[in-house]
This record gives C-alpha cells, structure tokens and sequence, in this order.
C-alpha cells in the first residue's frame, strides 16, 4: 500500500506528527553518551548494507539498527531495478544537477523544511549550501552507480540520511524551542514524503519545462528508484511514494500548493545555494543558469524562491516549449524533422555546463574539507 491522490491530505496531515521511533530512539542514546562524532567517522567505514557489510566496529545498537533498516521495500522487484536502471542510464547527469538545484530549493519552499534547516547548525550557517550540497549530491551520484540498486550501496547512504534526520530531530526537541503545535514534528514523514516528490515528480516536471524528452517507462523507473529511497529513510510503506510516475506527479500537483510557500527562510536560503553554486560556474554563464532555473520551477514557484528575472527567460521559455512541442507531441507527425528541432533548446548548452558544475561540488567537498558523507548533529546551531 502507498499514497493515493484520495488519500494524500489526510494522510500527510498523520504523518506531520509521526517522526522515525527506531532511528530517533538510537540518536537520542548516541547523542546522550557523546558518540555522534565518532559514529559520523565510522560512517566511512559502511559502504554497503546488507550481507557481506562488516559492521563490526560499530557500536552494537548501531550495528543492530544497520541489520534491521537492510531489508528491501516489500513491493520491489527487479523490474523495479532495471526500470530505474534505465532512466539512469539516460538522464542521471542532467537529474543530478537538477536534484542538486531545483530538488534543493523545492525543500526550501517547504516553510517548515526551510525553519528546519536555516536553524540547523552547519546545514543553515554560512557553510550551508556547500555542505547540503555536497552531501546531498553523494545520494544524488549514488543513485545512478552502476548496481547501486543491487550491491546496498544505496541503501548505505539513505540510511545514514536517516539517521542524519533524526539527530535533527532529537537536537530540536532537546532544544525546548521547538514549536510542536505550529511545525509538527521535525523533519515529520509528511516533509520526508514532501521531500521525495519534489526530487521525483518534481524533478520530471522541471525536465519536461526545459524541453528535456523522458520516455514514460524511463520516469516510472525514476519515481521507483524514490520508492526505493523512501522506504530506507524509514517512511512507513502506508506513506510511500507509489512507483508510478503518473499517479505521483498528479499526488504531487494536488498537495504542492498546500505545501509550498514563500518565506524569508526559503528566499534566504535559495539565494545562498544560486551564489555557491555561480563559483562554479564559467564567467558569463551565471544569468543563463537562473534563467534555466525559473524555467525548470515555472514563474509562480520560481517567484515563491525569490529566484531573479532576467531578459533570457523571455526567450528562452518560448523556444524550450517549442523545443518540447516538435520533440515530443509533434515527434511522430513530423518524423525525422523533429530529430533536427533538437539543437534549438535554449538550455541544452546550460544543462551541460551545470552537470559539470555539480560534479565540481564534489571535488569541493573533498578538497575543503567538507565531508561528502552524511553526518549527524551533536548540538544544534543558529547562524541567522
């Protein structure tokens, strides 16, 4: 059983209460007895979850909880792999990339995702977009490996998010400032399923925005592979992200404007992420990568983020939707002619340059030492 469009509100309003009681009641003992920074080191250490991991350093409880979160969602199947396989083989730089933008600035537009980590130690401090974007492209990298889906090294990564989530969660509650009423729990299963829309469906919204073509079974395979994630986040399979595309973009359509919001969190924080990531950018390229931004959200979200107008989005929008039209619904009157309406995607050029981007906040992470694997909080900063 998954979310269904019938059932999504309510069952995101139960699951804003809901946190992970096997992760949190782990954390909040390693929190207690001064073991965070250690376990964040031994983190290193696992590579894979699942037989053949050797665990053995690991404190027992931990190590138990590593047995425990190994076990696959009960509905996949090898079909399931090889359809995420395939989107992957197609778009895993181009997702990447946009996972690392628009999937990050959509968790911004979630005011309480946004509160929650603004407020968060290193993720919301001045060093914020470089670490959550360096972690968070280990999951995005990772997703597309060769036998990611197979091997548990996936697996590995999603749950030492988990448990990152659940440091958060016990810092903030033992922070006694935590408004329970207002915000619901923190980083709830509601932002945890919220979250996983807007780096699935989200995501081939945006795709299809700039003109990019995923084949229907190729985007089954990408929601699937966000299946697959959720369940080693710890969201119970009553809240998971159901593998078809279709009925996960029309859940997503339905909710995102109860979801989503401008704030001064979210606008201060996407202007931290667009910043970081023009240093990487060539000279030249920065307004044309806004441009594709907004694009890829649509004005109204783009405008909710605070992200900037500029003279390009008025005509690279058009020749994108034209690009999109004569490639894709047009494809099959036009036959051969649409293969050679390709090139006049504005963003094409853009797209390219921006993947190489990302694969450069990597090299950043190891070389300024800014630790590319997830890592749980021992205490609770505010930089604001």
């Amino acid at each position: 059983m998954a979310l269904t469009t019938a059932s999504a509100r309510a069952d995101l309003e139960a699951a804003n209460a809901v946190g992970d009681p096997a992760a949190d009641t782990l954390v909040a003992d390693l929190i207690d007895h001064q073991e965070v920074d250690g376990v964040n080191h031994l983190f290193r250490t696992i590579n894979k979850l699942g037989p053949g991991q050797d665990l053995s350093q690991l404190p027992e409880r931990l190590a138990q909880f590593m047995r425990e979160a190994a076990a696959p969602p009960p509905d996949w199947s090898e079909a399931d792999v090889k359809a995420a396989e395939g989107f992957f083989a197609h778009h895993h730089g181009e997702a990447s990339m946009l996972q690392g933008t628009v999937g990050l600035i959509g968790t911004y537009l979630s005011p309480t995702g946004a509160f929650t980590l603004r407020s968060t130690g290193r993720l919301g401090g001045v060093e914020g977009p470089g670490r959550r974007l360096s972690q968070s492209s280990r999951l995005f990298v990772d997703m597309g490996n060769k036998n990611a889906l197979r091997d548990g090294s996936l697996a590995a990564t999603v749950t030492k998010v988990r448990l990152v989530h659940a440091s958060v969660r016990q810092l903030h509650k033992k922070s006694g400032v935590w408004d329970y009423a207002k915000w619901g729990e923190p980083v709830s299963q509601k932002y945890t399923v919220g979250a996983a829309c807007v780096f699935s469906a989200q995501i081939l919204q945006a795709m299809r925005n700039l003109g990019l073509d995923v084949a229907r079974e190729d985007a089954h395979g990408f929601v699937g592979a966000w299946h697959y994630v959720s369940h080693y986040l710890g969201t119970p399979e009553k809240w998971l992200l159901p593998k078809n595309a279709d009925l996960a973009e029309a859940i997503w359509n339905q909710e995102r404007d109860q979801e989503w919001a401008k704030t001064d969190d979210g606008v201060f924080m996407t202007k931290q992420a667009i910043d970081f990531y023009k240093k990487f950018l060539p000279p030249g390229i920065h307004d044309a990568y806004v441009s594709m931004v907004r694009t890829a959200f649509t004005d109204k979200y783009a405008d909710m983020a605070g992200l900037q107008k500029s003279v390009l989005d008025v005509a690279g929008k058009p020749l994108a939707a034209g690009h999109k039209l004569l490639s894709g619904t047009a494809g099959g009157l036009l036959g051969g002619a649409a293969k050679k309406v390709v090139g006049v995607n504005p963003y094409k050029e853009v797209l390219g340059i921006a993947s190489k981007a990302f694969n450069e906040v990597e090299r950043h992470a190891l070389t300024r030492d800014e630790d590319d694997q997830p890592q749980m909080h021992q205490e609770l900063g505010d930089n604001r």
